[in-house]
């Protein structure tokens, strides 16, 4: 059982993964509870950065962005802040995560088509200390980035 949330915390979670605009008075009279009893456990999540915040949900596809793809990077040892702070600069890179193995930066990034991906993997390897990189092409996403699962166990654990 995590030790990080109980069964209300996973509740109020889910509750908000579903409806991101729910108000807390409504999130209050869903769960049963006093609309303080949700506000100070929003605050106490807020607090201790398990909740980043409320952002909507983009579809990225829609917005002109139908392209996704990963690159492994290989970089300059001990140039890891610089990098990304180069990769951050650039628009359509959405993610980086440091890593273990045989790359050790892992970057997702979206494109228009093919063309402008050649476009955003030119602005990637130009980036200063980047020695070599991988890039592959996401056909599809059956499983979507996800929390609910880890907070079902929670709510059902604690609960």
């Amino acid at each position: 059982m995590p030790e990080n949330l109980d069964a209300l915390d996973a509740r109020l979670l889910l509750l908000l993964t579903d409806s991101p605009r729910l108000g807390v008075l409504e999130s209050a009279r869903r769960l049963g509870v006093a609309r303080g009893t949700v506000q100070a456990r929003l605050d106490r999540l807020t607090e201790r950065g398990i909740l980043g915040g409320f952002p909507p949900e983009l579809d990225l596809a829609a917005m002109g962005y139908g392209l996704t793809a990963f690159a492994w990077l290989e970089i300059a040892q001990g140039r890891r802040a610089e990098v990304t702070e180069a990769l951050s600069a650039i628009d359509e890179v959405c993610e980086v995560h440091a890593t273990t193995g045989q790359g050790d930066l892992f970057v997702r990034m979206v494109a228009r088509g093919n063309d402008d991906l050649q476009r955003v993997i030119d602005k990637v390897v130009g980036v200063t200390d980047v020695l070599r990189t991988s890039t592959s092409i996401a056909l599809s996403t059956p499983v979507p980035p996800r929390v609910r699962p880890l907070l079902e166990r929670t709510a059902r654990a604690c609960g």
